[in-house]
């Protein structure tokens, strides 16, 4: 797994840089409707999924966490941007499963790769503030849109930052592995 995030450095960073303009957009228009949430979420979650499903096609055998983890974000962005009326509620549980299940993802990742690589603790931290948005979510949903735009905000750019910082990891150490050998 560390050799296939490695080599798709660039991805995580794309990750990274959706997720923070997600953050962006979504606290420049607090006043943005549930309609508009929704297909920001949806496209930000599409593309989020198929990243995710790129990285875990290929070589190696640890590409099943991706893998679940794009499906399941191509499903949300999907399910999102073809029924964009969904009631808040309902898009509050669609955020919260996918956030809770890509924070489990990214934790079960970086414990099994923390005698591998340094710094793994970037990894976990991902999935912890994704875990930590999706319990929250769940434990408040009727907050109201506007507070759900501030969450989601806030989990986007902390997200999206922690997954630069990790990509940038990633590439540093593919550069010195390509003139030590392999990671694995």
């Amino acid at each position: 797994m560390l050799e296939l995030l490695a080599r798709r450095w660039q991805l995580v960073v794309l990750r990274g840089v959706v997720a923070v303009l997600f953050g962006v957009l979504a606290i420049a228009w607090p006043e943005i409707t549930v309609l508009a949430l929704a297909l920001l979420f949806g496209a930000y979650t599409l593309l989020d999924g198929v990243a995710a499903l790129v990285m875990g096609i290929g070589r190696g055998t640890d590409r099943g966490y991706m893998v679940a983890l794009g499906v399941l974000g191509v499903l949300a962005g999907v399910i999102a941007l073809v029924w964009p009326q969904i009631t808040v509620i309902a898009l509050l549980v669609i955020i919260a499963v996918w956030a809770i299940f890509a924070g489990v993802t990214q934790i079960a990742a970086a414990v099994r790769l923390r005698k591998v690589i340094r710094n793994e603790w970037f990894l976990a931290l991902s999935g912890v503030v994704v875990l930590v948005l999706g319990l929250l979510l769940i434990v408040q949903p009727a907050e109201g849109a506007i507070a759900l735009i501030t969450a989601i905000a806030a989990f986007a750019l902390a997200w999206g930052i922690v997954l630069i910082v990790l990509g940038m990891r990633l590439r540093a150490l593919g550069k010195a592995s390509a003139t030590a050998g392999p990671l694995v």
